[in-house]
């Protein structure tokens, strides 16, 4: 029976980073999941025949059904299930349509739980899931409040399942990074150069996060900075963080 590892979102930052790290685990092949054809075929050229690509879009029931029969045909042992793939927009409610809003919610949330429930049949004692959730889903956050309330969901989702699933073996974490630096992140907005305090690297995130679910700990967090802001936003008031936060970054925001 192969052993395999599934990465959704596999062409982007962090993606990309666990599809490197993982590489050099001892897995026989690493489905990597996208909709940028281009994208997957870079990650093939570099890491070579392991890379098993699968063009898919996750927000399409279409796409789920392609992981769950090419699960079905070739019953793989799944040593790691990394749900990454995952939406963001930062900007007041009313610039948001229905279908931005259908989709993210159908990404940030929907995909992660159905991939685990198809995935958990397939895994043994060992494997581990890692759900790609944010520092944002410790506190409510004005201006990106979509994104930080699926992440919310993700976290505790990933957490709660995790004790569910405690005597099998299998390991579910909840990675909650800060900043991280990649090209998703924009440079400027509205004419304004943005800053990113607690920036890390994706490198750091994914090393981190491996490592954490190694020790199966529930839940990473893979800096000091974020560290100290989960514990801040323990005690503080959540009217004085969400105003903290707006503050913050209102000068990015269209008014």
């Amino acid at each position: 029976m192969k052993r395999i590892a599934i990465i959704t979102g596999a062409t982007g930052g962090i993606g990309r980073e666990f599809v490197r790290q993982v590489s050099g685990y001892e897995l026989d092949e690493i489905w990597a999941i996208g909709r940028n054809e281009v994208k997957l075929k870079e990650l093939s050229d570099t890491y070579g025949e392991k890379i098993v690509l699968v063009t898919a879009d996750l927000s399409e029931i279409s796409g789920i059904e392609k992981v769950e029969r090419m699960l079905a045909e070739q019953k793989p042992e799944v040593r790691f299930l990394i749900n990454n793939a995952g939406i963001a927009k930062m900007a007041a409610c009313r610039e948001f349509s229905q279908e931005e809003i259908i989709r993210t919610i159908d990404v940030n949330c929907k995909v992660p739980v159905l991939l685990c429930n198809l995935c958990i049949p397939y895994m043994k004692q060992g494997s581990n899931i890692l759900n790609i959730a944010s520092a944002s889903a410790f506190q409510p956050n004005p201006y990106i409040n979509l994104y930080a309330a699926s992440k919310a969901f993700e976290r505790n989702y990933s957490r709660a399942l995790n004790v569910e699933l405690e005597g099998t073996g299998i390991t579910v974490t909840a990675v909650c990074p800060g900043w991280v630096d990649t090209e998703l992140l924009p440079k400027e907005l509205n004419g304004k150069k943005v800053k990113y305090p607690g920036i890390v690297t994706a490198e750091r995130v994914v090393r981190t996060a491996l490592k954490d679910a190694e020790k199966k700990r529930d839940m990473s967090v893979c800096s000091l900075y974020v560290k100290c802001q989960h514990m801040n936003v323990k005690f503080m008031p959540q009217r004085l963080v969400m105003k903290i936060w707006t503050g913050a970054i209102k000068k990015y925001i269209r008014e």
